[in-house]
């Protein structure tokens, strides 16, 4: 069974995809710039690859004219290859995943965007028994409460990642279920969009994974994730959840003083129970799981964690972090935001102030920097 758990592990979630050291927030309902990623390039191996793949194609149920529509217009996305090769390949700690999935310029966000949503959420618990605070902070840690929903045409993606051949089997299985979703008239070829890899709509289903759990909430006859109204792709992830073993009227988890799950050394500890087993169903990561908990209490109202994170294996905290990065933006060196995370942005900003300063430029922070900078 190919689920998102299969293919997160391989791919890494998708808000993290292209975080240098800050999350750009969006507005809700804000459209999405094209991707260059989605630029094709002519590729006489490509061709041939699907030259060959509609026979398979064929065979798996797809009719000449659901290949006909799809591949209209389809061709290879080398933007596709790069990303796949070049995945951050670093594991970020529990606090750096909270900075990008529940800071609180997200939390704000998601308040207005779980508040517009609420008496349709509140539906959603009530037929699957998943609480609309959960759903709802999926949805931000998968799209931004919609606003990334991702623009590359799924035929496109899918079929330059089987083509390429590193994982060859698991996205034409990926295109054939794209191509079942076609056949069936859940959507158009046009509106078949995604991320680089497949993962679609509000909150990120790859195909074989919408063939599996995706719902028609709104009783239109159509599975619709892609869009601006997220009824049904919020309904799906609820699915989601409920067949991935879902217990009504149980938490998630809590944050504890004692025992329990500590993702960082010295950081707070979680009592974490079967939702938790549940969530990670649909991305198997502990971070993950737990950013998804936590946003989800703090989009019902809840407060930051009381536990504070410890200094980082630089010695600094997450507010010296930032006032680091503050500095070195300010100095003109630009670090694409302020939040803690020092990604690959951050990283190369501290190599060029080290380097313009006549020391070795290893793009690493320190206290002694923080306090050079001010």
């Amino acid at each position: 069974m190919f689920t998102r758990r299969v293919f997160l592990a391989a791919s890494g979630a998708a808000v993290l995809q292209g975080c240098s050291s800050g999350t750009t927030v969006s507005t809700p309902g804000a459209a999405q710039a094209a991707d260059p990623a989605a630029r094709i390039v002519p590729n006489a191996g490509w061709d041939a690859w699907v030259a060959g793949f509609m026979p398979r194609a064929r065979a798996a149920g797809i009719t000449d004219a659901t290949l006909s529509r799809a591949f209209r217009g389809a061709g290879f996305l080398p933007g596709v290859i790069e990303r796949d090769r070049n995945q951050t390949e670093f594991k970020r700690s529990f606090e750096d995943y909270l900075a990008i999935v529940a800071n609180d310029d997200k939390i704000a966000q998601g308040r207005v965007a779980f508040a517009r949503q609420r008496s349709r959420l509140n539906a959603i618990e009530a037929k699957y028994g998943v609480p609309a605070n959960v759903v709802a902070a999926i949805w931000g840690v998968e799209s931004n409460f919609g606003t990334r929903r991702g623009t590359i045409p799924v035929v496109s993606a899918t079929s330059t990642l089987a083509y390429d051949g590193r994982r060859g089997v698991f996205f034409e299985k990926q295109l054939i279920a794209a191509l079942k979703i076609l056949q069936t008239g859940d959507t158009t070829a046009d509106k078949l969009v995604g991320s680089w890899a497949g993962a679609m709509g509000h909150t990120q289903f790859i195909p074989t994974s919408y063939q599996l759990f995706a719902v028609d909430f709104t009783g239109d006859g159509r599975r619709d994730i892609w869009s601006e109204d997220p009824s049904d792709a919020l309904a799906s992830t609820a699915a989601y959840l409920a067949r991935s073993g879902w217990q009504r009227s149980q938490p998630w988890g809590r944050e504890t003083t004692s025992g329990g799950l500590q993702p960082d050394p010295g950081g707070p500890r979680f009592a974490v129970g079967q939702n938790f087993r549940a969530i990670k169903r649909y991305n198997n990561s502990d971070n993950y799981a737990l950013g998804v908990g936590h946003l989800a209490d703090r989009l019902a109202g809840g407060g930051p964690l009381k536990t504070p994170f410890g200094p980082d294996k630089y010695g600094l905290t997450i507010d010296q972090r930032k006032l680091l990065q503050s500095r070195l933006t300010a100095k003109g060196f630009d670090t694409g935001g302020a939040d803690g995370v020092l990604g690959p942005k951050s990283k190369a900003a501290i190599a060029a102030y080290q380097a313009s300063i006549g020391v070795a430029a290893t793009g690493n922070p320190s206290p002694a920097l923080l306090a050079r900078l001010g």
